[in-house]
């Protein structure tokens, strides 16, 4: 049983993972929810996808830094809020005919914005290289 648990938990792990790097280009997809998630299930399930994960150089200091409670890095936050706001008001503009759409659209986009701009902000000097 224990072998089906670990091979649910690298899938969980790799399908979440998937999901976050997507959400780095589609600001829908919450990427740092995602990318946490993939760390929990590797961390129970293969120390060495976690271990390739958290010492990943692209995103293996942001889950680091999360998880240790320092933040995300102010560009970071500058630069998901804008992406979001940009793809968003292109949508509500001119791809959703439908008003209630638009609406629910930009209450996402708010959401998410207020989400983002919640977390603590990481300063240069707390940052795990």
């Amino acid at each position: 049983m224990k072998s089906i648990k670990k091979i649910f938990l690298i899938i969980a792990g790799s399908v979440s993972l998937v999901l976050g790097v997507l959400g780095i280009v589609m600001p829908l997809l919450p990427t740092t929810p995602f990318l946490l998630l993939s760390a929990a299930c590797y961390v129970r399930s293969s120390d060495k996808l976690y271990q390739w994960l958290i010492t990943n150089k692209y995103f293996g200091s942001y889950i680091l830094n999360y998880r240790q409670g320092k933040g995300i890095p102010l560009k970071a936050k500058v630069i998901s809020v804008t992406i979001l706001w940009i793809s968003m008001l292109y949508t509500i503009a001119f791809v959703i005919p439908l008003v209630m759409v638009k609406i629910l659209l930009f209450l996402i986009g708010s959401y998410f914005t207020w989400f983002i701009l919640k977390q603590k902000t990481l300063r240069k000097n707390m940052q795990v290289r």
